[in-house]
């Protein structure tokens, strides 16, 4: 079985650089309280670390 991460975006994108938003549309969340399922690998796990700040993750099962 291979993890999977929750990714909800909590605060919005509006102000910050545009490679915080390219990583946030390259996600799949393009909306306040969004959430999307993503495999755990290294390289979401990149992604994450960007935008840390903007998002809330969850690990879980699946």
């Amino acid at each position: 079985m291979s993890k999977k991460l929750k990714i909800t975006m909590v605060k919005s994108g509006i102000g910050r650089p545009e490679k915080q938003r390219k990583v946030l549309r390259g996600m799949g969340l393009n909306r306040l309280n969004k959430c999307v399922t993503l495999e755990d690998t290294p390289q979401v796990r990149g992604m994450i670390n960007k935008v840390i700040h903007l998002v809330s993750v969850e690990e879980s099962k699946g």
